[in-house]
């Protein structure tokens, strides 16, 4: 049996490992991804990036790839198909990125190729152990030694299961089918092209949902439709090419599918791992947090996950052991949000759709009149004060990941720094962002004083430090 060695092992191939191997190698970190498919199938479940995933992607000067490959985009999103605009929104990508997730996967694998990765295709993870100094991860072919292993292999994550981490949350009670069909014709009730979510969505009945959005090749459709209330009996069965042709004709007759290219059913099933970190295993994407699929939650949350996760992972290989402990918390509520909101999301379009709701729990979407205006991207936590070298800033948009504002007079900030997020240009010191000055913890009134520290994060977040 051949060994190999790395720092770190990334099991799955999807996008959120992708993006994170995709995140390591720039930092000297030895990456590799082992993914139990011997290729990619080409098929893909999230149709999207939303405002955050792009100035993620903007970040690491991956965001044009994106739009090469794109066939949309969207100027708002949705909360239980009420559609929110992303407009005034402070970022400079208010726009959901209509792009395939077989697309972004694409896209990053050939990012981790060009920084020397590899993929290690057709290689099913079947055990792992550990220790103070590493962990071994057995493969029927291979066995790899690397100082950390990162699960990236989705909701029924192996290695989840072989760390006997509980996976807890709500089977839920609704379920949904998606289809890529071909039309003969575009259907009445249907756009020919994807550049709003209004009318994307409907009721049908009391409790169905249905859904059609078009895709890059003409007459090529994304057919969605389910009961957010009742199950069939059906539901562990595979879908049929009769339920679709049904539930096709009831909602967008009398034009007619042509061919069936993609089938497969979803739950609005809720779960949380209960750790992100068992020693020097992590976990992230889906096989820490599932959820109601809509808006294209898991590709998103991934890669944001990967963004978190990656920079913290090479700090800690580079003798900066204590950033990585802040990854479960700082990682951690990005899955319940969306878990939390997800559910209430489902609930909703079960009724008559109320004037649009809050997105978020804590702060609040821009878009509802009920809420003040915070940063869309914001993201709940606190970053570790640790400097993190060899982190990668690249161009086009730069800042150093241990710049600091200077000390300034003034009372000194709550204990636990607040974070916000940012996508600096070049040049820009983070004081200089509207957005530091709007979240500024020593803000009175409308007027902002310059707070002790600053750090800006290589994943585009800042947060207030203490000076002691």
């Amino acid at each position: 049996m051949n060994e190999l060695h790395a720092d770190v092992v990334v099991a799955g191939a999807g996008p959120t490992g992708l993006m994170l191997a995709a995140e390591l190698r720039p930092a000297g970190v030895d990456a590799v991804v082992v993914e139990r498919l011997s290729e990619r199938t080409g098929l893909s479940k999230a149709l999207n990036l939303q405002p955050r995933r792009a100035e993620v992607l903007d970040l690491r000067g991956l965001l044009p790839r994106a739009e090469e490959r794109a066939f949309a985009t969207v100027q708002e999103g949705h909360f239980a198909a009420v559609p929110i605009s992303y407009a005034g929104w402070d970022t400079r990508h208010p726009y959901q990125l209509g792009i395939p997730q077989a697309q972004v996967e694409e896209l990053l694998e050939e990012r981790f190729a060009e920084l020397g990765g590899k993929v290690l295709r057709g290689h099913e993870l079947v055990g792992l152990s550990q220790d103070a100094a590493g962990v071994r991860v057995v493969t029927p072919e291979l066995v790899l030694s690397c100082r950390y292993l990162v699960g990236c292999d989705g909701g029924r994550s192996t290695v989840r299961k072989l760390l006997d981490v509980p996976f807890e949350g709500e089977n839920g009670t609704g379920y949904g089918v998606v289809a890529d069909v071909v039309v003969d014709h575009v259907p009445d009730r249907a756009a020919g092209t994807w550049t709003s979510m209004r009318g994307m969505v409907q009721s049908d009945g009391a409790t169905g949902f249905c859904g059609l959005i078009p895709l890059a090749e003409p007459l090529l459709y994304r057919l969605t439709f389910g009961d957010r209330a009742r199950r069939p009996a059906t539901f562990g069965s595979p879908v049929t090419e009769a339920e679709v042709h049904a539930a096709f004709a009831a909602n967008y007759g009398p034009a007619s599918i042509k061919e069936i290219r993609r089938l497969s059913r979803f739950s609005d099933a809720s779960r949380l791992a209960a750790r992100y970190r068992v020693g020097r295993v992590l976990l992230a994407g889906d096989a820490a947090h599932i959820h109601f699929p809509a808006g294209g939650q898991g590709l998103n949350l991934g890669v944001q996950d990967a963004a978190n996760l990656g920079w913290k992972l090479a700090a800690a290989l580079n003798g900066f052991d204590d950033v990585l402990d802040t990854y479960e918390p700082n990682g951690a509520p990005s899955g319940p949000p969306c878990s939390r909101t997800s559910r209430p999301r489902t609930a909703s379009s079960r009724k008559a759709a109320p004037a649009a709701p809050c997105a978020r729990s804590s702060p609040p979407s821009p878009s509802c009149p009920r809420c003040p205006t915070t940063c869309p991207a914001w993201s709940p936590g606190s970053p570790s004060a640790i400097p993190h070298p060899r982190t990668p800033i690249p161009s086009p948009a730069r800042a150093s990941p241990t710049s600091a504002s200077p000390a300034a007079p003034g009372p000194a900030p709550s204990s636990t720094p607040a974070t916000t997020s940012c996508s600096p240009r070049r040049g820009q010191i983070c004081r200089a962002c509207p957005r530091f000055r709007a979240h500024c913890p020593q803000r009175t009134s409308q007027r902002c004083r310059s707070p002790p520290a600053a750090l800006v994060r290589p994943d585009g977040h800042f947060a207030w430090l203490p000076v002691t």
